[in-house]
This record gives structure tokens, sequence and C-alpha cells, in this order.
């Protein structure tokens, strides 16, 4: 199962049911690994504005989360496994070419790569969360 597929879907899946979120076991739809249409495309002309889900998430979590910088707090808001074992999985997804090792640049790598593949596949993300 893909992890992308995870994060992509869970987003999107917010989008199209602002009022009920899924639970946390909700099996993803996704199956095969990420690519260039990883997850439920958006309709067109209606982008899903990902920092308005996330924000909202964060603003119902009882934890102090910072999705605009950590992969692990984007993880956790959306119910997903954020370990170690975790990321190290979605980097060779994403195909992370540095130390798997060094967790710090591997998050910084991480959280930037998917900000990037969530607007590829129809996220409305702010620039400066793809730069």
């Amino acid at each position: 199962m893909s992890i992308l597929g995870d994060i992509v879907s869970r987003i999107f899946r917010h989008s199209a049911s602002p009022t009920s979120a899924a639970p946390a076991g909700t099996p993803s739809p996704q199956s095969k690994p990420a690519s260039p249409q990883a997850g439920p495309p958006a309709t067109p002309g209606s982008p899903v504005d990902v920092a308005a889900i996330m924000d909202k998430l964060a603003a119902q979590s009882k934890e102090k989360l910072d999705w605009r910088k950590s992969i692990v707090d984007l993880m956790k808001l959306l119910k997903l496994d954020s370990s170690l074992g975790a990321r190290k999985r979605l980097a060779k997804e994403l195909q992370y070419a540095g130390n798997l090792n060094d967790s710090a640049s591997m998050n910084v790598w991480l959280h930037k790569q998917v900000m990037i593949k969530l607007a590829e596949n129809g996220g409305k993300v702010p620039s400066d969360l793809r730069s």
C-alpha cells in the first residue's frame, strides 16, 4: 500500500466530506505504488485546499501539531503511522537518494516532496510549502 496514496486520499477525502472525517482505521483505496495519479483526482476547476483542510484538522487536534513544517505532524493529523519506519518507507517510495539514517534531512525532504505531490495531484498548496 502506498503511504503517499494514503496521505493524498485522506486529505482529499476530507475535502469531499468536510463534516465527517474518515475513521483512523479506514483503509485507503490506493493499493499500488505512488504515481503521478496517486490518490483520487480533484474535480476539474475545484482544487483541494490542502492548507484549509490541514489547518482545520490541526485546530481540532488536542496536540499542538505544526503540519506546515513537520512531516511527522502532518502524518499524525491524518491519523497515519508517523514512525521512523513509516517515514523511511515513504522516503523509499518517493525515491529519496539521501541517507535514511539522517532523519532530520530526510524529514525536511519528505515534507517538501509530499507538498509537491499534493499540488501535482490537484491540491492547492501554498507556494512557500513547495519550495
